[in-house]
């Protein structure tokens, strides 16, 4: 399938078509042709919108008309299935007509009021949140994202502990902001590094691409343990205050840690008396088939950050899920932070709304049933026909296609933080997959399988054949 195929016809359609408990008009979903103003947006955009993670004038962004559930268009009439859920956020699709409606209503009841009110939408947000947080994770402290999540959980254990040092895993992603930056264990870190952050990386465990020369699960899982617990060793117990893991690693790789690694860290922070951070801003909310990943692993850490999907994106919205004991830490003693816009009414809003929707459309459970009946088979498919795939790996809607020139050496199949020619390989496979209908994250040597999680069967099946086109641009550049 091509977009010349999608070219929209601009007419009326009265039929409907059901997703996961609701039905959207199909004449909502049919794109309409308006080049001009598409030209237009995109002149606006290249005069003033400064980009972040490009350059300026290397970069030529789409200019969007429309979305709806799981696909977006162009103003020249092509539509995409969106493989990528904006950046793995909207996990109930673009434009759910109940979170529109919340929103709405909230606008016109109360748009906006300071933090330190105590506001009904805040209030139903944070106890909805909590009532689905593992553990004792009671208390909500809320941000403007993930990553001011991150900044103010790092506060939070330094605070508790009255130590400095956060470790955190390379291969890892927790923010752009400074010190989030620096906890991050990605290229992304590099150009903000200042070195002197109190941040200490270790390799968490990976056995397809292992740094512990493991052959199995159970000793990945153990050296990696034993690489941690040295580590804490000789930078000092008494000196760290956190050690922070996303839930599963998203940008970096979609790496499921193998059973036992995470209640391992747990015990290694019990044992040393070091906060236990899980980043769950990317894994959060149904992405794993669970509402956490934590629950997957049946770990309770002291902190959890989410984002993301706490409302799919529509209005920014993060947050910090705060324990009995670090919260009794500022009980009688001030936090010193906070945002103006903690806890906005209309995020908050949107929050409810889309916690209900998941709840009442059973979105978690479709993401693990079609993830493990849908996505997975047909993901391992892919790998037995296309000899660029090295591994496929994930759980839920949340998969990743580790992209290699040889199986048998797994060398990548462009160079790490690969740019310009290097890349060319992914490049031309990331617009093989555009062209035939979908659009790919694509990141380094891999391919990301994020759609939303009440995506259908049969969309999640449109992803897959586009994919199966796409990938045979890949397999030109293998030995």
């Amino acid at each position: 399938m091509d977009n010349l195929s999608q070219k929209a016809v601009v007419r009326r359609q009265d039929a409907t078509v059901a997703r996961a408990g609701r039905t959207f008009t199909l004449a909502a979903m049919t794109p309409q042709t308006d080049p001009q103003a598409g030209a237009a947006v995109k002149a606006a955009d290249r005069a003033h919108v400064f980009h972040s993670w490009s350059a300026q004038e290397l970069i030529d962004p789409l200019a969007v008309a429309g979305a709806q559930g799981s696909y977006f268009w162009d103003y020249d009439g092509n539509r995409y299935l969106d493989l990528t859920s904006g950046l793995v956020f909207t996990n109930i699709g673009y434009q759910h007509p109940k979170v529109v409606a919340a929103i709405q209503e909230q606008a016109a009841t109360l748009s906006t009021f300071a933090p330190a009110f105590a506001v009904e939408a805040r209030s139903e947000a944070a106890r909805l949140i909590a009532e689905r947080t593992p553990g004792d994770l009671d208390k909500i402290f809320f941000t403007n994202g993930g990553a001011d999540a991150v900044e103010h959980a790092v506060r939070m254990a330094r605070l508790h502990t009255g130590r400095s040092k956060v470790l955190s895993a390379y291969r890892s992603y927790h923010g752009g902001t400074q010190q989030a930056i620096n906890i991050t264990g990605d290229p992304r870190r590099w150009a903000s590094d200042s070195g002197s952050a109190g941040v200490v990386h270790f390799w968490a465990p990976f056995l397809y691409r292992s740094r512990f020369y493991a052959e199995t699960e159970e000793q990945e899982c153990a050296r990696a343990l034993e690489h941690l617990e040295t580590t804490i060793a000789f930078e000092g117990p008494s000196t760290i205050a956190a050690i922070i893991l996303e839930g599963i690693p998203g940008t970096a790789g979609i790496m499921v840690p193998p059973p036992g690694y995470l209640a391992g860290v747990r015990e290694l922070c019990d044992k040393y008396g070091i906060v236990f951070v899980l980043d769950e801003v990317m894994s959060g909310f149904g992405r794993t088939g669970e509402w956490f990943a934590a629950d997957l692993f049946g770990v309770v850490p002291d902190l959890m950050t989410f984002a993301k999907g706490v409302n799919s994106g529509y209005v920014p919205l993060g947050g910090v899920a705060i324990s009995g004991a670090i919260a009794e830490t500022f009980a009688r003693r001030p936090y010193p932070g906070g945002l103006t816009y903690s806890g906005h009414p209309l995020a908050c809003a949107a929050a409810v709304a889309t916690i209900n929707v998941m709840a009442e459309e059973g979105i978690v459970e479709n993401a693990a049933t079609l993830g493990e009946s849908v996505v997975g088979p047909g993901l391992r498919e892919l790998a037995q026909r296309h000899p660029s795939v090295g591994e496929v790996r994930g759980v839920g809607m949340f998969w990743a296609l580790d992209l290699v020139k040889n199986r048998e050496t797994r060398e990548p199949l462009v160079p790490y933080n690969a740019a310009g020619e290097a890349n060319a390989p992914m490049a031309a496979f990331g617009a093989a997959a555009k062209k035939n209908g979908v659009w790919p994250f694509v990141n380094m040597n891999r391919t990301h399988f994020v759609p939303p999680c009440n995506a259908s069967e049969a969309e999640l099946k449109e992803g897959l054949a586009a994919l199966d086109a796409a990938l045979t641009v890949a397999d030109e550049h293998t030995e």
